[in-house]
């Protein structure tokens, strides 16, 4: 494996998604963490899946705007929404799914989709996550 050139360091600690606390070690990131309510909890506080996703979609957001750049690909304005589900399983695990969906302005159909897929070749989170659960990806122009 080559050497990291950054590595993130975050800790759990408490009850978990259940009320607990998660934080970084530079202290930049420090949250309590809840179950949703949409899963029967309380809510009123952040939980892994939010922290997938608002991740999933910067390092997506830069690997797309880093694909353009190396194809010499301008366009005006981009977001990258990304929405990761957890699912119940057979045998008592759980799952994930995404959704990437990024929008541009600027660039016809086309060349968003083929910035999307390049972008999905390169993200670190795309290749973590290829083959492991289920990912689409699609791209509107405005």
């Amino acid at each position: 494996m080559a050497d990291s050139i950054y590595t993130a360091v975050a800790t759990s600690t408490g009850d978990g998604r259940a009320g607990g606390h998660a934080a970084t070690d530079d202290g930049i990131l420090d949250l309590t963490l809840a179950i949703p309510t949409a899963m029967g909890g309380p809510g009123g506080g952040t939980n892994p899946e939010q922290l997938f996703a608002a991740g999933w979609a910067s390092c997506f957001h830069s690997a797309l705007k880093g694909v353009a750049a190396a194809q010499k690909i301008t366009f005006t304005d981009s977001a990258v929404v990304a929405e990761v589900g957890i699912h119940a399983e057979e045998g008592g695990t759980y799952g994930l799914s995404a959704a990437l969906h990024a929008e541009l302005a600027g660039v016809d159909q086309a060349t968003a989709d083929q910035l999307i897929e390049a972008a999905h070749k390169v993200c670190p989170y795309s290749n973590a996550t290829r083959g492991n659960i289920p990912v689409t990806i699609d791209a509107t122009v405005a």
